[in-house]
């Protein structure tokens, strides 16, 4: 049986990277899709180390046609993919109306529509090939509503409700689809960040670096979740809680806990 056949956008760091690594020692090929073509040269030769035919691919997610040359690429390479991780992402912090409508367009072109353009490309391949699995690297904030992060908890919660879509309509093509839910990690998330908030990448250090749980754990969580084919990946314990209190608490209820909660870590 031939390994398992993964791409992952923005796979030359953070999260993406530590799947990759992950899924390379497993044995499965690997694809690694980034627009920072520097960085994406310089940590490949690390995966065909542990898997051969491992490869980066240059490619920025905002460009229908970047995906579309990646699948086409993969399709004569691997003869298809397995496993799809829609992993690209950025971050926007501030209130909505210190928030830049230009900012706005920026996350929803890569956080939502990013993930909208890698489900349209590789959709028909597996469902070519009668299966595969969707995963699609969203956040807590898109299961909360943490104040100042309006665009980026919007466009988070879109990525929710798309995977909660697919999963309804491919059902019957057999493939899985995943919503990747983390909290706060370390990662390289506060890269690229835009902020109207004063300080606010010491604030975000301060609460990545509280974090239990790093890169490679959220990639773990991951391969369990394809391995058992599981509808989220909700891999912090105080995120699952959040969510549950949210979703069975009164409003007014749940809301006082949040304020508290942020309160505390302003």
């Amino acid at each position: 049986m031939l390994p398992k056949r993964i791409v992952i956008t923005g796979g030359a760091s953070g999260l993406g990277f530590a799947l990759a690594q992950l899924a390379a020692k497993a044995g499965w090929r690997v694809a690694i899709v980034d627009r920072d073509v520097e960085r994406g040269e310089a940590v490949i030769a690390s995966l065909q180390r542990k898997q051969p035919q491992s490869c980066f691919i240059p490619c920025d997610v905002t460009r229908l046609s970047d995906l579309e040359r990646v699948a086409k690429e993969l399709q004569e390479r691997w003869q298809g993919v397995d496993v799809v991780v829609n992993n690209a992402g950025v971050a926007q912090v501030g209130k909505l109306v210190d928030t830049s409508i230009s900012d706005w367009q920026w996350i929803m072109d890569i956080n939502v529509l990013g993930v909208v353009r890698g489900c349209k490309v590789f959709i028909p391949m597996l469902q070519q090939q009668g299966g595969g699995h969707l995963i699609n690297v969203a956040s807590m904030a898109g299961l909360l509503d943490v104040p100042n992060m309006s665009a980026y908890n919007a466009s988070k919660a879109a990525v929710v409700s798309l995977s909660e879509t697919l999963q309804n309509e491919l059902a019957e093509d057999n493939i899985h689809v995943a919503a990747v839910c983390p909290s706060f990690f370390r990662t390289n998330l506060g890269q690229g960040m835009r902020s109207t908030i004063e300080n606010m990448d010491d604030k975000l250090e301060k609460l990545m670096s509280k974090s239990k749980l790093n890169a490679t754990d959220i990639a773990k969580a991951i391969m369990r979740t394809i391995e058992r084919q599981e509808s989220y990946t909700l891999p912090h314990k105080q995120g699952r809680n959040a969510w549950y209190l949210k979703r069975f608490l009164p409003r007014s209820w749940y809301r006082k806990l949040l304020h508290k909660t942020v309160k505390k870590h302003s």
